[in-house]
């Protein structure tokens, strides 16, 4: 029996919500200060974020797909995998789910952030910002990022891929993420997920952090926007390149 709204939304809240608890943490214990992880780096960080997408799919998968992303909900949407009237829904599980998630960081970490002086460094944990601030090129990256994330989702449909790859459940995505964050990750931090950027930006600015600067709202709009540009333009790559023309039928 297909699951109804409310299952879809609290599937995709749990499942998020432990995506940023897990990738959040990750980098809250990289970043704070008197953290036994601090200072231990991008491949930390990298690697846990992979499984925190392992886990997020494991918790939602059996019943809402585990989106666990708005982009990826948008191409699904545009290939008919879901409809447009359960985006809604998909997308407030998502976005109440990193909200969640992040303010769980925020509890799990409480006293390490009076010992952290670096207000920057608050505000990493909870949301991306680019290494070199260039609009065009920062909007560039997430939407090369996210391309490469949904045209693989895509391509796990395709011909014999569709049998194979189910068979590995969330792994299959796990290595996906690994590989985004290890080759395209060190320009923006690699949102590659709306709700991950800014249900977390919202819980900084909310929360009591002590010594928090703010949440960088001018740069807030690129790791949504460069998400969604990135999951449509694999849409129709996709549609384009391999079930219109250069593989008729792997597709279907």
């Amino acid at each position: 029996m297909p699951a109804n709204s409310a299952q879809i939304f609290l599937s995709e809240l749990l499942g998020t919500g432990a995506l940023i608890l897990l990738g959040d943490g990750v980098v809250a214990g990289v970043l704070l200060s008197k953290s036994k992880a601090q200072n231990s780096g991008w491949i930390v960080i990298t690697m846990a974020w992979a499984f925190a997408v392992f886990t997020g799919v494991l918790i939602a998968g059996p019943v809402s797909g585990a989106h666990l992303n708005p982009a990826v909900t948008l191409g699904l949407a545009l290939s008919g995998a879901i409809t447009w009237g359960a985006v809604p829904v998909y997308w407030a599980g998502e976005m109440a789910g990193a909200f969640i998630g992040a303010v769980l960081v925020y509890a799990h970490y409480r006293p390490h952030w009076a010992e952290t002086e670096d207000a920057d460094l608050k505000l990493a944990v909870f949301s991306t910002g680019p290494a070199i601030r260039s609009t065009v090129w920062n909007l560039v990256s997430e939407i090369i990022g996210t391309f490469v994330l949904m045209f693989a989702i895509f391509m796990f449909s395709a011909g014999s891929n569709k049998a194979g790859l189910a068979a590995l459940g969330p792994l299959p995505v796990t290595f996906i993420v690994l590989v985004i964050g290890l080759a395209l990750g060190g320009t923006t931090g690699y949102a590659i997920n709306p709700a991950r950027d800014l249900g977390p930006r919202i819980a900084h600015f909310l929360l009591p952090i002590p010594g928090k600067r703010d949440s960088d709202w001018a740069y807030s709009w690129v790791p949504v926007v460069g998400p969604l540009i990135g999951a449509a333009l694999a849409y129709f790559v996709y549609t384009v390149a391999f079930t219109n023309y250069l593989l008729v039928g792997l597709a279907t």
